[in-house]
């Protein structure tokens, strides 16, 4: 890349990033990924090392959010709170661990592990014991006085416990909203017509920044606390483990899931736990952080322009990603339910490629304006179906026009039809349509019905198409012969899969 097309490029994507971080950050409503931020902030630090001249103090690599919402007050941070440099390999922390340990004149290192929530950080002030004052990162230096919301969160004390803190305590920690209480919150918000929240970490954040305290403290915020900003001198134990435990005995939450491991096998050992542990927790994670537990070797490693060297975010696969609406099928299933899938660009996410990801329903289309050629935001999480969660429309092609669902069955030609309700659209044509009636089939089989081994996908496929099979009932009327002459079916195979169904 010649230089002229670097600065261009640099100037794009200082352009973009603060475009995304002012709607993650001010809106609350993130137009994008983190991940797809994180290559892209990642590929402006990569540009700016080759081209240190072109780094300017408004670039986004040298700040650490955004600026605090016009409706708060504004509260400036003692203690800067900094964000955390991101490593998306094994690789990447074992140099963290060689540069702290080559840093440090150290062979070994004790670490804390902590899950990485996806919330928003927040610092509460406490003054004889008391809470005084609440406020969010903002731009890590200046944030928003949300004291009157956050004194709505139940699992924040009003005052804490014992009588040997400090003075001065000022607690940092992170926000979030449990995914049952997401789930109840959003299906509240469709009972009264109101737009959904896209997920968690969305909710929370929109939940603490209301204007109206009463609205902030009926929705179901928690928070865990994971460390310490301010604080009157001589009250600060030696490590960071340690802190935590007085944390928690003064009445402060604290993540359980929290491990003090050796060296860098002991942070990966915990990555990899919380890993298969994650769809269980009952909140989101989108990682691990890892903190040097001595606070004197913090203080030794110091701190870069918007994150300490001393400790390093892990971050899962992603969970969500950008793709492309290459086109719309719908597919009709067993009782000849309609249900639209988008064929996609195919993209990695949670662990998979995916290129298909369902609409779910008419109504879902109209919610999200999804039409091909969109550029979407899909989700896959665990063993969940990828789903499409919303669209960015400023990327949409000029004239891309609305989808239309389809009047007719596209298998049997059938007229589809609504429910009472108009929300589930069916195919009209019942076991005529070849769909259902291999939907039916696949569903007799099945090990939840009869159990018929080796009676697979592709075989029903096969029965229906050629035409052998037109009812449930025809497959005891299959015989060795027959099945032979299937694609890939040797006799042996046949002849088991006639004795497994009679």
């Amino acid at each position: 890349m010649t230089g002229g097309k670097i600065q261009a490029r640099v100037k794009d994507l200082r352009v973009l990033l603060e475009r995304y971080a002012y709607y993650y950050y001010i809106l609350t409503t993130p137009e994008v990924p983190d991940a797809e931020y994180d290559r892209l902030f990642r590929e402006l630090q990569s540009l700016e090392e080759k081209r240190p001249d072109l780094i300017t103090a408004d670039s986004p690599t040298q700040r650490v959010g955004s600026e605090p919402l016009a409706g708060f007050s504004e509260v400036r941070h003692v203690v800067p709170m900094l964000s955390l440099a991101n490593a998306f390999g094994d690789g990447e922390v074992l140099e963290f661990d060689r540069r702290c340990r080559r840093l440090l004149e150290s062979s070994h290192i004790q670490y804390v592990t902590e899950p990485k929530l996806d919330g928003l950080a927040v610092s509460l002030t406490y003054e004889n014991g008391q809470l005084v004052r609440a406020a969010t990162r903002g731009d890590g230096v200046r944030g928003e006085d949300v004291t009157q919301n956050v004194r709505g969160i139940r699992s924040i004390p009003l005052h804490l416990r014992g009588n040997d803190w400090p003075g001065l305590l000022e607690v940092r920690g992170e926000v979030y909203m449990p995914l049952e209480g997401f789930l109840r919150l959003n299906h509240k918000q469709r009972a009264i017509d109101q737009k959904l929240y896209v997920n968690p970490r969305n909710a929370a954040a929109g939940s603490l920044r209301q204007l109206d305290p009463r609205i902030s403290a009926s929705r179901p915020l928690e928070i865990f606390c994971y460390g310490i900003g301010a604080v009157d001198a001589g009250h600060v134990p030696e490590t960071h483990i340690k802190t935590l435990k007085a944390l928690s005995t003064w009445g402060l939450r604290t993540n359980p899931e929290v491990a003090l491991v050796d060296g860098p096998e002991g942070c990966l050992d915990s990555y990899r736990l919380l890993l298969e542990r994650r769809e269980n927790l009952g909140y989101d994670i989108d990682g691990v952080v890892y903190k040097v537990n001595n606070y004197s070797n913090q203080h030794r490693l110091g701190t870069l322009s918007r994150s300490p060297r001393w400790a390093l975010a892990h971050k899962f696969p992603a969970q969500e990603e950008l793709t492309q609406v290459l086109r719309i099928d719908v597919q009709v299933g067993r009782t000849g339910a309609i249900t639209p899938v988008a064929r996609l660009e195919p993209v990695f996410v949670g662990g998979a490629t995916v290129s298909n990801a369902t609409l779910h329903n008419r109504d879902e289309i109209k919610r999200l304006d999804v039409r091909v050629g969109d550029t979407v935001v899909i989700r896959r999480a665990g063993d969940v179906i990828p789903e499409v969660v919303s669209v960015v429309s400023e990327q949409r092609p000029a004239k891309a026009p609305r989808y239309r669902f389809p009047t007719q069955c596209p298998v049997c030609n059938s007229e589809i039809v609504s429910d009472d309700q108009g929300v589930i659209l069916r195919c009209s044509g019942g076991l005529i349509c070849a769909a259902q009636l291999k939907e039916s089939i696949k569903h007799f089989a099945s090990r939840r019905a009869m159990d018929i081994e080796g009676l697979g996908s592709k075989i029903v496929d096969q029965l229906v198409d050629v035409g052998i099979v037109k009812d449930v009932a025809d497959l005891f009327d299959l015989d060795t012969s027959t099945l032979e002459e299937l694609d890939r079916l040797g006799r042996k195979s046949a002849e088991n899969l006639v004795a497994s169904i009679r």
